[in-house]
């Protein structure tokens, strides 16, 4: 199993974050760049790299409706070409901005060295099973994401597991069938509900905590900011998507084991 902390904060905090995940055993850093929010590339790269010297760092491309930072594709080929640098989370919500880390890697030639994680939570299925390509030196060089890094795994896990393993298959074998493909819009939906679209992400964490709830894992739904909840409506959107898509949940599983992981 690989452990991945998350770090956050401006420089000094955010190297103490990364010392104290190293001090416990975590492998990696998934580093979040929002508090730089302001700074010239330049300093988002020293950033960076202050926090690559204590830890490894899996990079982090955060949509800017919660709080991310737009970043060029020169920044990616600058940042993937950084010593420790293992991974990026792709998150921007957005097939050109994603298309620009994907570009940034390659030119980079960091393809083989910076595994590429998915977080674009409205574009799972088809992130996981698109060849990326992207032309160097005249070639053609083909790059995938091979996992997710997902606020939506964190419901429904092990469905979503399956789900990995299935596309892994599927790709490996050259065979995409189009009942996968279909689950994408699906999977989109449910989605919809748990991040909160209609109300611009608002409660999009309290919405995978009322799952949680509901399966019996979380007492509340509370965030660690008092003014996040459940959005107006949200509470019937997440009914009608659990009623919707039954094959898409895990309750089975967690009603099974769930005594075992309480007691």
């Amino acid at each position: 199993m690989v452990m991945i902390a998350g770090v956050a904060g401006r420089t000094t905090r955010a190297t103490a974050e990364a010392e104290i995940a190293r001090s416990l055993g975590y492998h990696a850093g998934l580093l979040s760049l929002g508090a730089m929010r302001g700074a010239s590339e330049d300093e988002l790269l020293d950033h960076c790299r202050s926090v690559a010297r204590v830890l490894p760092v899996v990079g982090f491309y955060l949509q800017p409706a919660v709080g991310g930072i737009c970043l060029s594709s020169a920044f990616w080929r600058r940042f993937a070409e950084l010593d420790n640098v293992v991974g990026i989370k792709m998150a921007p919500f957005d097939r050109y901005r994603t298309l620009d880390v994907v570009r940034g890697v390659a030119m980079a030639r960091a393809e083989e060295r910076v595994t590429l994680y998915t977080g674009n939570d409205d574009h799972i299925i088809l992130d996981l099973v698109t060849p990326f390509v992207v032309k160097r030196d005249g070639q053609e060089i083909v790059l995938r994401a091979r996992g997710g890094l997902l606020g939506h795994w964190s419901v429904w896990t092990q469905v979503a597991v399956r789900l990995l393993d299935r596309i892994h298959r599927a790709v490996k074998n050259g065979a995409i069938e189009e009942e996968l493909l279909g689950l994408d819009s699906a999977i989109t939906d449910c989605n919809s509900a748990l991040f909160d679209v209609a109300h611009d992400f608002h409660g999009c964490i309290a919405g995978c905590h009322e799952v949680l709830r509901r399966q019996g894992l979380f007492e509340g739904i509370w965030c660690l900011d008092p003014a996040e909840g459940l959005s107006p409506g949200q509470s019937e959107e997440i009914d009608r998507i659990m009623n919707a898509y039954p094959e898409l949940q895990d309750h089975d599983f967690v009603r099974a084991n769930l005594q075992k992981w309480l007691s």
